[in-house]
């Protein structure tokens, strides 16, 4: 029979809460897009040619856009809950996101439209992500997560 795991490190818990508050904003305005649509957008302060991009989307996109606040979200239940599989969702969710990052830039004008505030909310996102999946990585192979 094993022993009482180890204390979590105090960063665990910093790093945790925050990655539950950052990526709870993600899944609200997924969520508010979906069920509130253009109201939701136009309140947020989006233009007529912004919300029209995100309404253009395809179904798949929107399929990547879930995965992605989502696998985030739950990656962040996960590390709270000190599970080794919070790198996985992470990992996914990051994925997920760049993969939009590319529908976005590269195969739609999506970067033109959306303009300079949204390409430097994508990139603090990315890097926040990726911050996230390396945490998770590091304390998966430290023992923080069993």
């Amino acid at each position: 029979m094993a022993g009482p795991s180890p204390r979590p490190p105090w960063h665990l818990w910093m790093v945790g809460v925050f990655a539950l508050l950052f990526n709870a904003i993600g899944v609200f305005d997924f969520m508010m897009t979906l069920t509130q649509g253009t109201r939701y957008m136009a309140s947020a302060g989006m233009t007529p040619a912004q919300i029209a991009h995100y309404q253009a989307m395809p179904p798949w996109m929107t399929v990547v856009w879930a995965i992605g606040v989502w696998g985030a979200f739950l990656g962040s239940v996960l590390l709270l809950l000190r599970r080794k599989m919070a790198l996985p969702f992470f990992a996914v969710s990051l994925a997920a996101f760049l993969l939009s990052l590319v529908y976005t830039y590269g195969l739609t004008h999506g970067g033109e439209i959306m303009g300079r505030p949204m390409a430097i909310m994508s990139a603090v996102i990315a890097v926040l992500l990726l911050a996230f999946t390396v945490y998770a990585a590091r304390m998966a192979r430290r023992g923080g997560l069993r």
